[in-house]
């Protein structure tokens, strides 16, 4: 039941923000396009309340219930980023905004662009941290928490692999190539008329 919920709350996500941007570009209706996309933390919610009752309920806490910690965490740290990446996209493509704003490739733009990148990555495994340590607290001492520390340990790896990435973007910048040198311009006098 909880990776069903994890797959209709995925697809709820981006049926919502479909729906959303819809209104707000298509049919011109911002208020309400933009009441749609704020319902789209209810869908973390409803499934932090269903994972709860059923655990509260004697389920047996496993893969499933860590899964649903780490859906909602990362949805907190990257899902504000996707939606403000869509809607920039849906509002050049349909409506005539500006086009959205691509990463900086090179130096200092690209090394800011990395470290907040992996911040949100950070953030995103913390909260999953968070409730996957609230979930083995809620079970307690009796019940089988194996699965729930499973993937608790997988989260440092999820911000260190963020922190190497953007270490290196720091530690060794990408450099912009060089404009590549052009050949002298050969200006040919005019030839006299006993040359012709």
């Amino acid at each position: 039941m909880i990776v069903m919920l994890i797959v209709i709350c995925e697809v709820g996500f981006w049926v919502l923000l479909a729906g959303g941007l819809a209104l707000r570009y298509l049919a011109k209706m911002p208020r309400l396009g933009a009441a749609v996309l704020l319902c789209e933390p209810l869908l973390e919610v409803v499934m932090l309340v269903v994972t709860a009752i059923d655990l509260k309920n004697g389920a047996e806490p496993d893969w499933k219930h860590g899964l649903a910690a780490v859906y909602i965490g990362f949805t907190v740290g990257l899902g504000h980023h996707t939606i403000k990446q869509v809607d920039a996209w849906v509002a050049h493509r349909f409506a005539g905004g500006p086009a959205p704003v691509k990463p900086p490739k090179y130096g200092t733009g690209r090394m800011i662009h990395e470290w907040r990148t992996a911040a949100r990555w950070i953030v995103a495994a913390v909260v999953a941290m968070g409730l996957l340590q609230a979930a083995i607290w809620y079970v307690g001492g009796d019940g089988d928490i194996g699965s729930l520390r499973m993937w608790q340990r997988k989260m440092p790896y999820v911000i260190g692999i963020n922190v190497i990435i953007a270490g290196c973007y720091t530690l060794f910048p990408k450099k912009a190539p060089q404009p590549a040198e052009t050949e002298p311009v050969r200006v040919e006098r005019p030839r006299s008329l006993t040359e012709r």
